[in-house]
């Protein structure tokens, strides 16, 4: 049982089948759907070291021209995906430009400078999730023996769920051709940006050198990433692929569900969009949640400070996971609906109200 200012809270137990629960803790929680489960052991597969897995390599295919590469990588994840891409672009001693909130920095357990000896100069997110072109520019090395040689710009998007402007890309892209870079994209939800924009996804991926997608986010598969890029660089990325261990056999059972995925799990991403604004206009309506709320694509960021610990706490006791932080991150995904909304909107009112 749990107690809030003495009125006692008796949590709830979802194994009856009372309730389902809701989990927008990220759009990695996904479960693959019965359609995709059935593709996945309908897969044709064979050893994918050699070049044998049709399963793959369809998957492959389908990724380089859906975004306008001449070729891609399945890989385990998008951490593999941009560990892979970083080193396929730099060299031991050289460097890579990036967000300092970025996954590529923050969430990678600093694998391209561990393992990659690859050094990275983070830069402050604007707002928008765009970063300053100027504090790029000032970010890149001269040629002198004694800095690092700068190689490599990353940019992220979506970025927190924001989506970087065309406009912006086609700017980015011109300084890091002026000063002879190569630019990534961690395009762990690419496609929620192309929904976003009702644009083919290769407008987005046509301004850069490589791009990484999660096949397990938002698009529902149970694992994998994809790396695009020019038939030389992917060649590189799949030898070091091979290096660090990543490289598997049949792997088309696991690669059948990132093709459903990419198939049929796109256009509905727009769903999550909707969800997303719903939940953050009736989350809005709380009078006594006095800190900001606000949706970019498929997240909502609420500001509950000191309340964050408790808030998880109760909300968990209504079938209801989120983290515990002092700005919650709720992300809509295919596993909850727009009734699911309704519940987390009602759980959260009924917090509130107890505090009164």
């Amino acid at each position: 049982m749990y107690s809030y200012n003495g009125v006692l809270l008796i949590k709830i137990f979802f194994s009856a089948g009372v309730y389902n629960m809701i989990d927008l803790r990220s759009d990695t929680v996904t479960k693959p759907s019965q359609a995709m489960r059935e593709a996945m052991c309908r897969a044709e597969v064979g050893d994918d070291i050699m070049g044998e897995d049709p399963t793959v390599n369809r998957l492959e295919e389908f990724s380089a021209d859906l975004l306008g590469f001449e070729a891609a990588l399945f890989v385990n994840s998008g951490t593999q995906g941009n560990f892979l891409s970083v080193l396929a672009h730099c060299n031991r001693g050289e460097e890579v430009i990036a967000g300092k909130e970025s996954h590529l920095i923050k969430w990678e357990a600093g694998g391209t400078a561990v393992l990659g000896g690859v050094c990275a100069t983070p830069i402050d997110f604007e707002l928008d999730g765009t970063l300053d072109l100027k504090k790029i520019k000032g970010s890149i090395k001269p040629d002198d023996q004694h800095f690092a040689i700068t190689k490599l710009l990353a940019l992220e998007n979506t970025q927190g769920g924001k989506v970087l402007p065309l406009s912006y890309l086609e700017q980015a892209s011109h300084l890091v051709k002026e000063h002879r870079l190569k630019m990534h994209l961690d395009g762990a939800r690419i496609f929620n940006a192309a929904v976003f924009l009702n644009c083919p996804v290769k407008e987005i991926a046509r301004f850069f050198d490589s791009v990484t997608f999660c096949l397990s986010k938002g698009l529902g598969a149970p694992a994998g990433s994809i790396i695009c890029g020019n038939k030389d660089f992917i060649a590189k990325a799949r030898r070091l692929r091979k290096m660090i261990g990543g490289s598997m056999r049949q792997s088309g059972i696991i690669a059948a569900g990132g093709l459903f995925a990419l198939e049929h799990h796109v256009a509905r991403l727009k769903e999550d969009h909707e969800n997303a604004s719903y939940l953050a206009q009736g989350l809005s309506q709380i009078k006594s949640l006095h800190g900001k709320v606000e949706s970019h694509t498929n997240m909502v960021f609420v500001e509950v400070g000191a309340m964050g610990g408790r808030l998880a706490e109760f909300l968990y006791s209504k079938g209801i996971k989120i983290w515990a932080k002092e700005t919650l991150r709720l992300v809509t995904h295919l596993d909850v609906s727009r009734k699911d909304m309704d519940r987390v909107i009602a759980a959260f009112q009924e917090f509130y109200s107890l505090l009164a």
